[in-house]
């Protein structure tokens, strides 16, 4: 299931812009599957400024450490404090309550025009399966 009201990146990260200019980004149903039961999460500081593509944290499961990419350019304004105590929710529903951070992003407009819409994403995910 891919949600089409979603952009997302390369790196499986998606992002919901909100009215103003926020953003709330997580990672994709393929990645948390690809990651396997998540045990342990680390999330950026609020205040700090990302670019697009920048790292802004790391991802623990029982198979590996994975790097979160920044889907856009922006500041964090809050992290999803609950997944500290429970980061299996990010496999529960990472489209919902295991979201993230909160951003304000540096240009929507921008963002919208360098990420996938769903249709691309899905796209993308089967070019990358037959690699």
């Amino acid at each position: 299931m891919i949600p089409d009201d979603l952009l997302y990146s390369r790196e499986h990260e998606w992002l919901r812009i909100e009215d103003g200019g926020g953003a709330t980004v997580g990672i994709t149903d393929h990645a948390q599957e690809e990651l396997g039961d998540i045990v342990y999460v680390e999330l950026p500081e609020d205040g700090l400024e990302l670019e697009s593509d920048e790292v802004m944290g790391t991802l623990e499961s029982v198979k590996a450490v994975s790097e979160v990419f920044s889907p856009a350019a922006g500041t964090v304004t809050g992290v999803n404090a609950i997944l500290e105590a429970a980061p299996e929710r990010i496999n529960e529903d990472p489209y919902g309550g295991g979201w993230l951070v909160r951003m304000q992003l540096a240009d929507p407009a921008g963002a919208k025009d360098s990420l996938l819409d769903a249709a691309g994403y899905a796209a993308y995910l089967d070019e990358e399966e037959d690699h």
